[in-house]
């Protein structure tokens, strides 16, 4: 097996791609449970608003049966580049899409969305042949069922993709707990319920 030096995620490199987190096509998630689910995309969103990272929104066909776009994904980022793709089914083939990811002159890609096995999957092997570092994060992105997840996940990874959650993208991003422990504390508090109760628990011992 080759070895594959460590890449880390760099905030000063990486841009957030949120793919066709849509209204229709997030029913079809069966992988996550739907509260689970949304808790973790919307995980993903925070980790990009607190590190500052650069974020692009796309759906597909959204005025068909896909729906629009999450509407707390809208409202989180408005000024975003957001590209309503009118029928490709691989975002990489839009090019408006790829002027918006180029745009912003970071070569590692932190992308999520729906299904796993087309919406992340088709970007992802798009971008690696063209040079670009991809990180998936499995958790904000959902399909049908773990058997289809798990083939999708291989696919990209042979090609190079790097596997992540919403959790170790955060924590890579962090590099040292002393670089705003309590802001990220903030920020992960109210979506891991455990991480809340060791936050209090480490809250009612420092206060003492």
């Amino acid at each position: 097996m080759s070895h594959v030096p460590y890449k880390r995620l760099n905030k000063d490199n990486a841009v957030v791609l949120l793919v066709d987190h849509q209204t229709g096509l997030i029913s079809l998630v069966q992988d996550f449970s739907p509260n689970e689910f949304k808790n973790n995309v919307l995980a993903l969103a925070d980790v990009a608003k607190f590190f500052k990272l650069p974020t692009i929104l796309t759906t597909s066909f959204e005025t068909g049966p896909n729906g629009p776009l999450v509407p707390e994904l809208k409202e989180l980022f408005p000024d975003a580049p957001y590209i309503p793709r009118p029928g490709q089914i691989n975002a990489w083939d839009n090019e408006d899409f790829v002027r918006a990811v180029k745009a912003t002159g970071r070569k590692q890609l932190i992308i999520a969305g729906v299904v796993t096995d087309v919406c992340v999957t088709f970007p992802t092997l798009s971008a690696l042949a063209e040079g670009f570092e991809v990180f998936v994060v499995t958790d904000a992105s959902g399909t049908f069922n773990e058997t289809v997840q798990q083939a999708a996940w291989a696919r990209m990874t042979a090609a190079g993709a790097q596997l992540v959650n919403w959790f170790s993208v955060a924590c890579e991003l962090q590099v040292d707990w002393r670089n705003d422990m309590e802001g990220l504390a903030n920020l992960l508090s109210p979506r891991i319920p455990n991480y809340r109760n060791l936050m209090n628990s480490y809250s009612a011992f420092t206060s003492k």
